[in-house]
């Protein structure tokens, strides 16, 4: 049994080898997902953040408005402080209660833990995980699909891109790297080489 970080830069198609990996009938907790999920509507995370910023947080429908939110906190940094110290543990809390979910029905022999911020948020010690795979491609690819597919102007991907950590910091803690500068064909079968190389080393041990 092995419990896999899976990560990479924005632009990188981290999503898409998830995806692959579900498909495949592997276990996959989603960080973002979880994010999501611990502030939706009637959440105690969202409640708390209510009676920590104020009723002028929530959209007229009861949810989190998020651009309200960011405009209170960003470039405040004990407002941030204030935040981080309400969402983080639940998040953590959350993806705990998941994986140990993932690690119950899994019957391949690895979970797989989606963070695209792993690198930046130490997740690799904080879930104690045994392996990580990064999917890589060069900055140009980033923003060349910023760019394309999400309409993004150069300045924005390159601010996307900059905020996050480096390609080279990524790669350094890299157990297994998947490269996505082709077709999605080709992810596949990168996909695949990438299994097979994780479940040698899962048998070595």
């Amino acid at each position: 049994m092995a419990l896999v970080g899976l990560t990479g830069g924005i632009g990188s198609g981290k999503s898409a080898v998830a995806s692959i990996l579900t498909a495949r009938g592997y276990q996959l907790v989603d960080a973002d997902l979880v994010a999501r999920y611990v502030v939706e509507k009637g959440s105690p995370t969202l409640l708390k953040i209510v009676e920590t910023f104020g009723p002028d947080v929530l959209t007229q429908e009861g949810y989190l408005d998020r651009p309200k939110l960011g405009a209170i906190v960003f470039g405040d940094s004990s407002k941030l402080d204030k935040l981080n110290s309400i969402i983080h543990p639940a998040i953590a809390a959350e993806m705990q209660r998941r994986i140990e979910a993932s690690l119950e029905l899994d019957s391949l022999g690895i979970v797989f833990v989606d963070i695209p911020l792993l690198v930046e948020t130490g997740g690799k010690d904080r879930y104690r995980l045994d392996y990580v795979v990064v999917v890589d491609v060069p900055r140009e690819t980033q923003l060349h699909r910023l760019t394309r597919i999400r309409a993004l102007s150069e300045d924005e991907a390159s601010a996307r891109i900059n905020s996050q950590a480096k390609r080279e910091d990524r790669l350094a803690m890299a157990d297994f790297i998947v490269d996505n500068t082709g077709s999605l064909s080709d992810l596949d079968e990168r996909v695949d080489e990438m299994l097979a190389q994780l479940l040698r080393a899962i048998e070595r041990g």
